[in-house]
């Protein structure tokens, strides 16, 4: 199981890193950007990730770019929704509240989402709904 995180926030980005250490592999990154180039490496390795938590509000390109990209590049390789990437939100924004209609739109594109402080049994909730579980 191969697993991406990112998040800008060191606290929240550690905190992730540690309770996914159980599931697989976890590689960080800090910003939207970084998140799109380590996914198409990925890729283009031939060992996608299996999971990626990526937050919304990050320096460079935001969370919501950067998952529209990711979706991009699934759909060029041909990639089906049972089998792209499970792509998990986390976020100090109620989307179901908070947000414009645009990106709540662009939300759709994710498989779940988790908002902030992240309760971790939740979090263990969404992955298992996934067929997600510790190695």
């Amino acid at each position: 199981m191969r697993i991406l995180v990112a998040e800008d926030d060191f606290a929240s980005r550690t905190m992730l890193q540690r309770f996914l250490e159980d599931y697989g592999d976890v590689d960080v990154v800090i910003n939207g950007a970084e998140a799109v180039s380590a996914f198409t490496l990925a890729f283009d390795s031939n060992q996608p990730y299996d999971v990626i938590c990526l937050d919304v509000m990050m320096p460079v390109m935001d969370g919501l770019t950067a998952l529209g990209k990711m979706r991009i590049k699934e759909k060029s390789m041909k990639i089906t929704s049972e089998n792209e990437a499970k792509i998990i939100i986390t976020t100090a924004l109620d989307f179901l509240q908070n947000c414009h209609t645009t990106s709540r739109n662009r939300l759709v594109r994710c498989n779940d989402y988790i908002i902030k402080p992240i309760d971790l049994e939740k979090m263990a909730e969404i992955l298992e709904k996934y067929g997600i579980s510790k190695e």
